[in-house]
């Protein structure tokens, strides 16, 4: 016998910690939605956002990160200026149970502007924030609302535990808090 998915995850939040804090409903009106949702949770993004900016002419290389690529902003609303890019995190921590792996969308209402979200799978066995990473690809100014939703995650339960984990792995974005900038 199959339980629901909403079921699913509202129990694998509560026992076994998955997703912390965890909000069993979908809270809508006069907000971006996030909590559980049919067959996924909508993750909220945090207060602090790096928004990257031209203004030290440095060049963005994943091997060799300058932290002058970008400005720390910290408020309940981020503006991302035209073309540009910004990393947050979610306010949830995730523990992924060994037999799950997520895929996480953007939600509709941000794509509708041109604001796109990415966010790469949470592997089994990751447990931390997750970077979220915001592209406004419109020639205006894009506002980001903190606190509210800003991705769906999906979850897939395999019949059987995965063979290595991220933690056997010892992944480079394990239990990451906040804002994590790349590793290599």
């Amino acid at each position: 016998m199959s339980i629901k998915p909403d079921t699913w995850i509202t129990q694998m939040a509560l026992e076994q910690r998955m997703i912390e804090p965890f909000v069993d409903n979908q809270v809508r009106g006069g907000v971006i939605s996030f909590g559980v949702s049919s067959y996924g949770y909508d993750v909220r993004v945090g207060d602090e956002f790096k928004v990257f900016t031209n203004v030290y002419n440095t060049v963005v290389d994943p091997k060799n990160f300058d932290p002058k690529s970008f400005v720390d902003i910290q408020a309940d609303v981020c503006i991302i200026p035209p073309n540009s890019f910004a990393l947050a995190s979610t306010i949830e921590y995730f523990r992924i149970p060994r037999d799950v792996l997520t895929v996480c969308l953007g939600k509709s209402t941000y794509a509708r502007c041109g604001i796109i979200v990415n966010v790469t799978p949470f592997e089994p066995e990751w447990e931390g924030h997750v970077t979220i990473e915001i592209s406004n690809t419109t020639p205006l100014p894009a506002k980001i609302y903190a606190n509210e939703g800003i991705a769906q995650v999906l979850f897939f339960q395999a019949d059987e535990p995965c063979a290595v984990s991220y933690k056997d792995k010892k992944g480079k974005y394990q239990a990451q808090r906040g804002v994590t900038l790349p590793k290599l």
